[in-house]
């Protein structure tokens, strides 16, 4: 018999004093200064981990780890040959980062959970909640490396990258976290997307929409796809800072059109109602070379250009080199784009966002539809071909920084919308 909302929100709500302490715990951890730094296949993430498999143990969880060191947490059920259901997230952070992006997935997962058990319910296929390696991609900037490990679909070439403040390898990184490289060389699954009936990944918003809203909790349309060019190169010519305009080849000049360009492209496609996003990570002059009266010869900036439409990017590439090729002309300097990285665009699946937003409704949790400003490993179940969906959460002050601010209050609601759509799944 599928319990009731009542007893749904109950045995969610009686978890406060348990989230508050885990999330305390894995803050005390990981704390630098005034954020938290969780690095990347490093001590930060191997603490994260050591604290959720401890509380998964407590649980009498099944605890499993795959080649790529993501690792497994299953409740079992009463068919465990049926495709399973899975939730989940990461537990590495920005460096300086907040304490709740992508840990609040797993824990919710992990709520969930809980609560089935408390409501005395046995699944009737295993539910696992998956905690995901390196899915911020700053370190060494490669997309969800452990996802797409666990799909054997990591991009030729990720082992070698080198992570941004050792300088040492992906594959160094992890094999010192006991994932076998030899294995992710040659492209090995641990998961099929025929064994997972459906993924949800709780996270917080990454923009204060839901504040704007008066909402708690909003049903997830989709990730973006992206392109990014992480080591871009404008060179120009040094020069003494008296050589008249006309002579200049600036590179500061030319990567500052570049920007406004950007820009003024964002402006006109939010004006048309497409939307989409850039963002200028880096952006800067040689350190060893600059000078207060030195024209600049050379620029260093990244770039990631997001959208939720595969032709709409393609587009946006395009224009891109388009506006490269006019600042070159204008400028008289030269861009190096160097290395690309992509991800796929990752709508969510129709039945799934169907359920989470049945669910919100029997739990009278007032939600709204909103599209992921940003990339999550949830676009790899996706691309892979899992049903899959996000719950976004309220939180002040956006995120990839010591300043997000989610309720704990607010979080439950996203954990109760989740596990009210999970009991709809697994009981009869």
């Amino acid at each position: 018999m599928k319990p009731a909302p009542e007893q749904i929100l109950a045995a969610v709500r009686s978890q406060k004093a348990w989230i508050a302490e885990l999330f305390d715990e894995l803050r005390a951890g990981s704390v630098d200064g005034e954020g938290v730094t969780r690095d990347t296949f490093g001590a930060g993430e191997q603490f994260g981990y050591r604290v959720i498999e401890g509380r998964a143990e407590a649980m009498g969880l099944a605890i499993e780890h795959d080649h790529g060191a993501n690792m497994y947490m299953t409740l079992a059920g009463r068919d465990p040959a049926a495709p399973r259901i899975m939730m989940g997230s990461h537990i590495d952070s920005v460096p300086r980062g907040g304490n709740f992006d992508g840990a609040a997935g797993v824990i919710g997962g992990m709520v969930a959970q809980r609560a089935l058990q408390s409501l005395g319910l046995t699944p009737a296929c295993d539910v696992t909640t998956m905690a995901i390696r390196a899915e911020e991609s700053v370190w060494f900037q490669v997309s969800y490396i452990g996802s797409r490990t666990a799909f054997g679909v990591l991009p030729d070439g990720s082992l070698d990258a080198t992570r941004v403040d050792t300088g040492r390898t992906l594959a160094d990184h992890m094999a010192e976290c006991g994932a076998d490289i030899d294995q992710i060389r040659a492209g090995k699954a641990h998961l099929k997307a025929s064994d997972i009936r459906a993924f949800v990944e709780i996270h917080i918003e990454q923009a204060p929409q839901l504040i704007e809203a008066g909402l708690p909790v909003a049903i997830g349309t989709g990730v973006p796809g992206n392109f990014r060019y992480p080591y871009i190169q404008i060179k120009g010519e040094y020069a003494h800072v008296g050589l008249p305009r006309r002579f200049r080849k600036d590179a500061a000049l030319a990567a500052s059109d570049f920007a406004l360009g950007l820009d003024a492209l964002w402006q006109e496609n939010d004006t048309a109602g497409r939307p989409m996003a850039f963002t200028i990570g880096r952006f800067h002059t040689n350190t060893d070379v600059h000078a207060l009266t030195i024209v600049p010869g050379e620029m260093t900036a990244s770039l990631d250009v997001r959208a939720y439409d595969a032709a709409h990017l393609d587009e946006l590439e395009q224009a891109l080199f388009e506006l490269v090729r006019r600042i070159e002309t204008a400028r008289g300097v030269e861009f190096d784009l160097g290395q690309r990285a992509s991800a796929d665009v990752a709508p969510s699946d129709p039945g799934v966002f169907a359920g989470l937003t049945a669910s919100a409704e029997r739990l009278s949790i007032p939600s709204q539809p909103l599209a992921s400003p940003a990339s999550h490993d949830t676009a790899t179940f996706t691309v892979a071909g899992v049903p899959s969906a996000m719950l976004f959460v309220r939180n002040e002050h956006g995120s990839h920084n010591p300043y997000e601010a989610m309720e704990i209050d607010d979080f439950i609601e996203a954990a109760a919308v989740m596990t009210g759509w999970l009991v709809e799944q697994v009981t009869e």
